[in-house]
């Protein structure tokens, strides 16, 4: 599972070039409505799409896919393919999520922070769709590897950053994707938290 993340642009200079861009887009002044810091679900957040130039471009989305009774943030790796609600984004509209890490708590409730080990960067695979006229997205998750394994039975699923433009562009290898296992991460234990909400 993957229910916040982070998102700062003194942290990476990729982050901040990612926010020049949707402010070239959008406007300085709309762009400081974009959060920086803990990410939580529902919030409107760049991610990088696909664009006919080769070049991921970002644009904003909401975190989350609402249904009627719920918002759904993370789609299994394991059963995307599968599920109504993700399997054509699964294989047709893929995104990537840009972070300078994410969070998650063990069964004690305390808080981890896990980066990157190379970059001040992090890049999670998702997928996106427009419902009800929102565009929005969801973040992969699949089975822990051995930086997270002993914190929690998910994790989102990380991109090196010489992935992105094959998970963005080559819709042929989604299912060499959804095997694949995400590179070791750092990890700092935070002060004690008593929930995720």
């Amino acid at each position: 599972m993957c229910g916040r993340y982070q998102f700062t642009a003194e942290q990476s200079a990729e982050i901040l070039q990612i926010i020049q861009e949707v402010q070239d887009k959008i406007g300085a002044v709309a762009a400081r409505s974009v959060p920086q810091g803990e990410i939580k679900p529902g919030c409107k957040m760049p991610v990088l799409l696909a664009t006919e130039g080769g070049q991921p471009t970002p644009e904003l989305m909401v975190w989350g896919f609402r249904t009627p009774k719920s918002l759904l943030i993370n789609a299994r790796v394991e059963t995307a393919l599968e599920k109504p609600l993700f399997a054509d984004s699964t294989r047709y509209r893929h995104c990537v999520v840009p972070s300078t890490g994410f969070y998650e708590w063990d069964g004690d409730r305390r808080k981890f922070h896990f980066t990157s080990r190379d970059s001040a960067a992090l890049y999670m695979a998702g997928i996106y769709d427009v419902r009800d006229g929102v565009p929005c997205y969801c973040i992969l998750t699949t089975a822990p590897n051995a930086s997270m394994r002993d914190v929690h039975d998910r994790m989102p699923l990380v991109l090196e950053r010489e992935q992105i433009v094959p998970w963005l562009y080559d819709l042929k290898a989604t299912e060499r994707f959804l095997k694949a296992t995400p590179p070791l991460l750092e990890r700092r234990l935070l002060d004690a938290q008593i929930g995720l909400w």
